[in-house]
């Protein structure tokens, strides 16, 4: 159980933190448990972690503010290991480092600087650049399904649902012009089917001339008549 001082400077800390909000830093209490407390750490612009949204949990010692807490992180991040405690020279791995001034909003603000540092601790892993920024793409889909996070955290859930709108709104956008654009093709290859009938249809100068009923030829018709008649040549002109 957590003492009167211990509780006593942890509400201080969360008044002070509404009071006074810390860039890229969102934390409060477990409403069952004080000393528990759940962050949201926002990745910062100009590095990996941009547009990622890391959620994690710091555990205090009923001892706090003399004591340091334990801090670990849910979000897969590319930084550290989820659901394992992190080495800060402000967490409980170091207690002979710890200062008593430190508060909720240093702690955080010290793990967000020490997240965009590539120095090896007990904790961190070894990702590429891609690899972080991949991870943070999809951190907040990832938060999003936690429980406890969709409680504590209402304001990302909304976020998420927006985001979520936005694509679906570009989707459907994307998805109409398909249509528009296989209906101009359609019609193009339809007047190209109809350019190649007409084409076949049109005879040629030389087909005209093949196709054109030839004239008896006159002196095959006065050579007839001297040889048959007149009644017997008819016949023949006719053909």
């Amino acid at each position: 159980m957590a003492e009167k001082s211990c509780v006593k400077r942890l509400q201080k800390e969360y008044r002070a933190l509404c009071k006074e909000p810390v860039s890229h830093v969102v934390a409060c209490p477990s409403p069952s448990d004080i000393l528990e407390w759940h962050y949201v750490l926002e990745g910062i612009e100009g590095t990996p972690f941009a547009g990622g949204f890391y959620y994690g949990k710091i555990k205090f010692p009923p001892e706090y503010p003399y004591k340091p807490p334990g801090i670990t992180m849910i979000t897969p991040n590319g930084r550290f290991m989820t659901q394992k405690k992190i080495c800060l020279s402000m967490s409980d791995f170091h207690p002979e480092s710890w200062n008593p001034m430190w508060s909720v909003s240093s702690i955080l603000t010290g793990l967000l600087s020490f997240m965009t540092d590539n120095t090896p601790t007990t904790g961190s892993v070894n990702t590429t650049a891609a690899e972080k920024r991949h991870l943070a793409k999809d951190s907040l889909a990832f938060n999003c399904k936690n429980t406890a996070f969709k409680k504590l955290f209402p304001e990302y859930v909304e976020k998420h649902k927006q985001e979520q709108h936005a694509r679906q709104l570009v989707s459907e956008q994307v998805s109409a012009q398909v249509p528009q654009e296989d209906k101009c093709r359609l019609k193009l290859e339809k007047l190209g089917d109809s350019s190649v009938e007409d084409a076949k249809g049109v005879d040629t100068p030389k087909d005209a001339r093949k196709n054109r009923k030839q004239p008896f030829p006159t002196w095959m018709m006065l050579l007839l008549v001297s040889i048959f008649g007149v009644v017997m040549a008819l016949p023949l002109l006719q053909l």
